[in-house]
């Protein structure tokens, strides 16, 4: 993951064909793709291209057929990893390439490393030139594969090889001695797996560089044997021999270990005398004496694996200032621990329990240490554990300030990371009470790029299932702000789900009941305004979800919060707006209460001002009108009335999708009272927001509404006047180039 800077032109293009592959590309007889017209790849952008549509999830029997053209799409270095790619897909479309390197790890199915061996064994090409295998968690299955010959196949065959990673497989001593027996290998991972003794490493003595064995959980050898093997190893500059602290296996053959880790270290260094690289992570603690000693006698030592064994504190290492430690002392061992130990979850887990306790008072931002914390989490999606703590280390790292200086494409990365373990671990409450923390970040949630329809959905789920105070207004308070920013389409999609809108309602008619004024009724308040706003479907399941009677109960009985009548009657407007939906706000006794706010001097004009557009709307329309006439025409003169003593205001109030509603309140025909209350409207929002507004207001036609409106001569000076002053606008802010939307709306809070 590539938290710095803007994608490439190369990823965006490749990101592009992968999403336009079935265009592309046609279908064969076997339901493989290929593509309709294939140029001559580039041979790193074949790789690339493989690489995109495993990280996207896309790779699989199918898609991986568009790699059967080995002379157009030419492979060298290619990863399936996790993809499930079956024997016969992998055959007929990696297998004629000229490899120099494979990953196959952790593919789901039934691909086996007999069959990876197999099929490349199979091009000539490969057995020469691939030099690096990764076969990491498939089951070897080699016992009985053989070549139509009836020569036995394996690792060996592969004479190139120099690396081969087998973590977490059942390979055996067997298969083990066959891989040593490659005359080039020099790098060799056998962590996690079932062997039980090393002396095949004897056959690599001269070759082997490096030798990676951590938790060697079946191993059956002395110390002294472990000992002398090592000692044989006369290339090896890198050896890794550490251990799962956590793990319940045998003690006695983690003690050999342990063992042959203490007598190793009291060596002097005309043992291994090539090594510059220790991994003991996870070891028996051993006296600092012995671990100074060592150090001091390895001049050229540049790394050592420290963590979970109690030395990282160590004064000797301080004072050599280019050896890299992983450790829990400080900031450093732990970002080094992260960063080499991805992989193990046992060490994640350790690195994360002590970066949460550094980190809980940080004010210094780390997006290096964050990257490396939501990367542990893609790499261990399953674990409950690493994200328990990996959402905690996520909190601290984004938030007050933090979130802001952090590059926009990690804070995005870092947000479907929290949100895939919202998902992935509903049950687990303190994994929510960490990703609802962390995501009630108002730039995060204004500014940062991700499924905000999909977050949404999860949080009010959460909601539905909770009702602990601070939470259920962290989460209403994240339900508000990503209502606001979702577009309108999503928006319909969220209010075709009634159970959004009974939660929402839930959460204010329990704070209306106990009179409460607080974060969590604002917000729930704000959320059910933008979820209506513009949304005939949404405004609907509001009424039929009894929310109006609600409402007029809320208004009644917050008569002196400003901030509550403010997002009531936003949300009254939005209804008012829907024409199918005016008759159900004809009640008498409704539009005379909304009528005192807009006559009430004492009431801010914040209140005012929404109680005039639920009136302007209703009014507008005088053959639906169904009550009695002499209050329309009340409530037509006072509008006007109103409107005059109205003062400008410098701070935002308010804010619109489109200008679509006004449209029917600003014809000729209209009352002034009407005509007045959409100019002055518009006058306010274009004042404060003039790019945003300006833009959409000559986009969507209404300057030759406004211009009929100014002409016409039975349109109110006070109208013209206002009208006059929005053209005014219009013509100051355009210039020769077109005005563009570079403002996204900010919505209602």
């Amino acid at each position: 993951m590539d938290g710095e800077g803007p994608q490439t032109l190369c990823d965006l293009c490749l990101a592009q064909v992968c999403s336009r592959l079935d265009a592309l590309c046609r279908k064969g007889a076997d339901g493989s793709m290929s593509l309709i017209w294939a140029p001559l790849f580039p041979q790193e952008l074949a790789d690339q291209l493989l690489q995109k549509m495993a990280t996207k999830g896309m790779l699989n029997d199918t898609t991986v057929g568009i790699f059967r053209n080995s002379e157009k799409l030419r492979l060298r270095s290619a990863s399936i990893r996790y993809c499930k790619v079956s024997a016969k897909a992998f055959r007929l479309a990696l297998c004629p390439h000229r490899l120099l390197e494979l990953d196959a790890s952790w593919v789901p199915g039934d691909l086996t490393g007999a069959d990876v061996i197999s099929g490349l064994a199979s091009n000539p090409d490969c057995r020469a030139s691939l030099q690096m295998l990764t076969l990491n968690g498939l089951s070897m299955n080699l016992g009985t594969l053989e070549e139509d010959g009836g020569v036995c196949v394996g690792f060996s065959s592969l004479q190139g090889l120099k690396t081969i990673h087998l973590v977490n497989t059942d390979l055996t001593d067997d298969i083990l001695e066959d891989i040593c027996s490659l005359p080039r290998l020099e790098t060799l991972d056998i962590s996690c797996s079932s062997v039980t003794e090393l002396n095949a490493l004897l056959k690599c003595k001269n070759t082997l560089r490096s030798l990676i064995a951590h938790r060697l959980y079946r191993l059956d050898t002395t110390p002294v044997r472990l000992l002398f093997i090592f000692t044989q190893l006369h290339a090896l500059r890198h050896l890794d021999f550490s251990y799962n602290h956590f793990a319940n296996d045998d003690s006695e053959r983690r003690a050999n270990g342990d063992e042959a880790v203490r007598q190793l270290l009291e060596s002097g260094p005309q043992i291994l005398p090539s090594l510059v690289s220790l991994d003991i992570s996870g070891r028996k603690p051993i006296d600092d004496s012995v671990l100074r000693g060592f150090v001091e006698s390895r001049s050229g030592l540049i790394f050592l694996g420290l963590l979970a064994t109690g030395l990282s504190s160590s004064p000797v290492l301080s004072s050599h200032e280019n050896l890299k430690v992983t450790g829990e002392a400080n900031e450093k061992q732990l970002w080094e621990a992260l960063r080499r130990y991805r992989e193990r979850e046992c060490f994640v887990k350790e690195a994360l329990i002590h970066l949460y306790h550094l980190t809980s008072d940080t004010d210094k931002p780390q997006p290096d240490m964050l990257k490396l914390v939501v990367e542990a989490m893609r790499s261990h999606p399953e674990s409950p554990h690493v994200h328990l703590l990996a959402t905690a280390c996520v909190f601290n790292l984004t938030t007050r300030d933090l979130a802001e200086v952090m590059p926009v494409r990690l804070m995005s990365a870092t947000v479907t990371q929290l949100l895939h373990a919202m998902e992935t671990f509903p049950n687990i409450q303190q994994v929510q009470s960490n990703c609802l923390m962390a995501l009630c970040n108002d730039f995060l949630l204004q500014n940062v790029p991700f499924d905000r329809y999909s977050a949404a959905m999860l949080v009010i789920k959460w909601l539905s299932n909770h009702e602990e105070p601070t939470l259920q207004r962290i989460a209403v308070a994240v339900i508000s702000i990503l209502v606001a920013k979702i577009s309108v389409e999503e928006t319909a999609l969220l209010s075709n789900d009634i159970s959004f809108m009974k939660q929402l309602l839930t959460v204010v008619q329990h704070k209306a009941m106990l009179g409460l004024v607080d974060p969590t009724l604002k917000f729930a308040l704000s959320a059910l305004w933008n979820l209506t706003d513009e949304t005939p479907a949404a405004a609907r399941n509001f009424i039929n979800c009894q929310g109006l009677e609600l409402y007029m109960e809320v208004l009644e009985s917050y008569y002196s919060e400003t901030a509550i009548q403010q997002k009531v009657l936003g949300l009254l407007n939005n209804i008012a707006e829907v024409e199918e939906l005016q008759s159900d706000l004809m009640d008498e006794d409704l539009l005379e209460h909304i009528l005192s706010l807009l006559q009430d001097s004492q009431m801010l004009v914040e209140v005012r001002y929404f109680a005039g557009g639920i009136l302007a709307q209703l009014a507008s329309r005088a053959e639906a009108w169904t009550l009695d006439q002499e209050l329309r025409s009340t409530i037509l003169e006072q509008l006007h009335k109103s409107i005059m003593t109205w003062p400008h205001l410098e701070q935002e109030m308010v804010s619109y999708r489109s200008f679509r509603p006004f449209c029917s309140l600003l014809q000729t025909c209209q009352p002034s009272g009407v005509q007045l209350w959409a100019v002055w409207a518009i006058h306010l929002v274009c004042r404060q927001n003039a790019s945003y507004y300006i833009h959409m207001l000559t986009k969507e036609g209404l300057m030759e509404l406004l211009k009929a409106l100014d002409t016409h001569p039975d349109t109110h000076s006070n109208v013209k006047r206002v009208s006059q002053s929005i053209m005014r606008m219009v013509q100051e802010q355009q210039s020769p180039c077109e005005v563009t939307n570079s403002q996204t709306e900010p919505g209602k809070s």
